[in-house]
């Protein structure tokens, strides 16, 4: 069997550490902190394992028609697992991978390569910094911000100002897609979905059924778009799961945002 692979993250003071996993072959858990954070199946990229990067990944698949390159940005990183996915489903995409901890971004690169031809450019920093220097001017048809843990997601990358930068930088048509980790009443999920619907035409979220009712820790990815997603886009959407699953815009958010 592979042996796991170590990494002493400096700037938080905590090991990175891949292992294989144990029930799929060729695939690998990446935890930091003793925490896991990502899964990846390097061998079957368009295999997802982890639910919330599934629906990540489904809006991506509904974005544009099948195969179309997309222009992706991915703020934080982990196991790079999104973009290689991109990149096997629809090949010559160009993206761009953003994580605060430059050792964590090295190491996964380092262990586990992306696929040849994939055309994947690296940035370390923080992801509004980079944003505003680095990436200034650029657009992207998808932005996917990944970094957040509930009540301990950083302050600045939280509210109504941030999100205004996302949307300045998609394309006509693109889509801010948000993965919205918490634990119940689920308030600061609501704050985000807030702040969305202040700034985006059109905001949707996406999460396993029971988590609308604010009982159950969860993820939801809240997606913002500058022009609504029609009704059978949306049901695509919902009819890939994973199940049970809702997809809720719109008068369907009003029972979620109430106190």
């Amino acid at each position: 069997m592979t042996a796991p692979r170590r990494r002493w993250l400096s700037g938080i003071g905590e090991h990175a550490v891949l292992e294989p996993d144990t029930w799929v072959d060729g695939a690998w858990v990446l935890s930091i902190g003793g925490a896991e954070q990502s899964h990846v199946d390097v061998g079957h990229p368009g295999e997802i394992f982890y639910e919330y990067l599934r629906r990540l990944a489904n809006h991506l698949d509904l974005l544009r028609e099948p195969g179309v390159p997309l222009r992706v940005l991915h703020l934080g990183a982990g196991a790079l697992t999104l973009a290689r996915y991109v990149h096997a489903t629809r090949p010559g995409s160009a993206q761009v991978a953003v994580d605060s901890e430059r050792e964590l971004l090295a190491f996964v690169l380092d262990a586990l390569p992306m696929p040849a031809g994939a055309a994947l450019r690296t940035l370390p920093g923080d992801a509004r910094a980079v944003l505003s220097a680095e990436l200034a001017g650029q657009e992207y048809d998808a932005i996917v911000l990944d970094v957040f843990s509930g009540a301990d997601a950083p302050a600045h990358l939280t509210g109504p100002d941030f999100y205004g930068e996302l949307a300045a930088h998609l394309a006509p048509g693109g889509a801010a897609l948000i993965n919205v980790g918490d634990d119940p009443p689920l308030t600061f999920a609501k704050s985000q979905l807030a702040a969305m619907e202040s700034v985006f035409g059109f905001v949707s979220a996406s999460a396993p059924a029971d988590l609308f009712g604010g009982r159950y820790p969860g993820n939801m990815i809240l997606m913002g778009t500058d022009a609504a997603w029609d009704a059978p886009r949306l049901d695509a959407l919902r009819a890939a799961g994973p199940h049970p699953a809702a997809v809720l815009s719109g008068t369907g958010l009003d029972g979620f945002r109430k106190p």
